[in-house]
């Protein structure tokens, strides 16, 4: 399964490529929403794209966002007080009675302060890092679909909760942020040949079993351990995933637009790195016939994603 990826988080990225419109209402309301919401997460690179607002409603965005940022380091700084007096209290206790106590406090303090200022410092960058853009489920991100004859960005989680569904379901089944191909016309019938997206992706990373990835079996008495592998194509290049997504609606809760990426077996090489499958790039030409499929028959959609961009995928451990 995708666990995570590299995606191109820049909404006008998308307009430039694919000549698509911007659904400014839905990215007002997810970053309206995360103020109320901490469980909603929205990556740094899509922060980024409101960084210099052109107009009122990209300066509306760029205010929540700021308005965040603040009360996040606010927050930071808080706790950095707490965890260094914290710390300082402890070594006090060990320069005149060493207990377990106090050592287990400033361990404790020290890791936490060390985490605190990397996030705060984090919250303050301008200057732009890959992981800015790496997602995993829960993380909003653009997804292009079709609506009203064109193509449509919009701001979608990571981890697809389908319409009809009651609230608690991605909790219960938190694997939805992946669509099986071999499940499409099962699990996914009421969003496959429906509602389907692309997000563009230029890495993903999956948990695999050392002893998988050295293509070995576990020696006597070996425990099992896990490894991020980060799995990108050769040559360099953006694929367009395949994507199904959903809007759900439910009493007193806000509307949930979500997706999913669509996996397959994977290519020898990633299976040689010890993972059993692998996100689906489609072809540049069949762009708009995947995300529009209403007059497109089934056989006629799964033969665009057996017929995908096949790249090579190097893999190295993850950073």
């Amino acid at each position: 399964m995708c666990y995570s990826a590299q995606v191109q988080a820049d909404y006008k990225k998308y307009v430039t490529m694919f000549g698509a419109e911007m659904s400014i209402r839905e990215f007002y309301e997810v970053f309206y929403r995360r103020g109320l919401d901490a469980k909603i997460k929205i990556p740094k690179a899509v922060e980024a794209s409101f960084a210099n607002p052109q107009t009122d409603d990209e300066r509306a965005i760029k205010a929540l966002i700021d308005e965040h940022n603040d009360k996040q380091a606010a927050k930071f700084e808080e706790e950095l007080f707490r965890q260094r007096k914290r710390l300082a209290g402890a070594e006090r206790s060990l320069q005149t009675k060493p207990t377990k106590k106090a050592q287990e406090d400033q361990r404790i303090a020290s890791d936490k302060i060390r985490q605190l200022m990397t996030r705060h410092a984090d919250l303050k960058r301008t200057g732009p890092l890959d992981r800015d853009s790496r997602i995993y489920p829960g993380s909003y991100v653009p997804v292009m679909i079709w609506e009203d004859g064109k193509r449509v960005i919009k701001p979608m989680r990571y981890g697809c909760r389908p319409a009809g569904k009651p609230a608690f379901y991605d909790v219960k089944y938190p694997g939805t942020y992946n669509a099986r191909r071999d499940n499409l016309q099962g699990f996914w019938k009421g969003q496959f040949g429906h509602t389907h997206g692309l997000i563009v992706v230029n890495a993903f990373y999956e948990n695999v079993n050392r002893h998988k990835a050295e293509g070995r079996d576990l020696a006597p008495g070996e425990e099992v351990e896990n490894l991020v592998l980060e799995f990108k194509p050769r040559p360099t290049q953006d694929m367009l995933v395949a994507c199904l997504w959903s809007k759900w609606t439910g009493p007193n809760e806000p509307d949930l637009l979500s997706f999913a990426a669509i996996t397959d077996e994977p290519p020898a090489e990633v299976a040689a790195a010890g993972h059993d499958r692998c996100i689906v790039p489609i072809k540049p030409e069949n762009v708009d016939a995947w995300l529009n499929p209403a007059n497109t028959s089934a056989d006629r959609l799964l033969a665009m994603l057996e017929d995908r961009e096949r790249p090579y995928y190097e893999h190295r451990m993850a950073a």
